[in-house]
């Protein structure tokens, strides 16, 4: 059983599937307990937070000095630069929310190098993915118990 609950917290550190993923393997094909499920989860979708919002800066400002990187952070620094305004005026309820959301391309990782990107507040930013990432714990979770019982399985 330790190694199942091992497993949810890998697989929910893993970009894209993070809580998505993991949730639903704990709750409905190795049938562990909801609420442990759920912690476990969400404490490895955390574990790259503290990764991506401290290194991606200066992995991107590294881009910046390559040659032949120059045109994917010129890109990229140019559509952030674009939405900037926009995401600052609701930086924290935004990012909160953007995270909470379980579809893929939101979460954890996608959310934490959005912070990075538009330089947000560290500490803001780690309320903010932490929030969102409680929130679509719970989503999941409660999708992940009530549906089965709803269709009758």
């Amino acid at each position: 059983m330790l190694k199942q609950y091992l497993y949810i917290l890998a697989i929910s550190a893993v970009p894209v599937i993070e809580q998505r993923g993991a949730i639903p393997l704990g709750i409905l094909l190795y049938k562990l307990d909801p609420v442990l499920v759920t912690l476990v989860s969400y404490a490895g979708s955390l574990i790259p937070m503290f990764f991506v919002i401290y290194c991606f800066t200066p992995i991107f400002k590294w881009l910046s000095t390559k040659k032949i990187l120059k045109w994917f952070y010129d890109f990229v620094d140019n559509k952030v630069r674009k939405g900037k305004e926009k995401v600052e005026r609701y930086e924290v309820i935004g990012l909160t929310i953007f995270v909470a959301i379980p579809l893929p391309m939101t979460g954890v990782w996608t959310g934490s190098a959005v912070a990075a990107f538009m330089q947000m507040n560290k500490k803001k930013a780690f309320i903010s993915v932490s929030i969102g990432a409680a929130i679509s714990a719970i989503v999941i979770t409660v999708i992940c118990y009530v549906a089965p019982k709803l269709l009758g399985y």
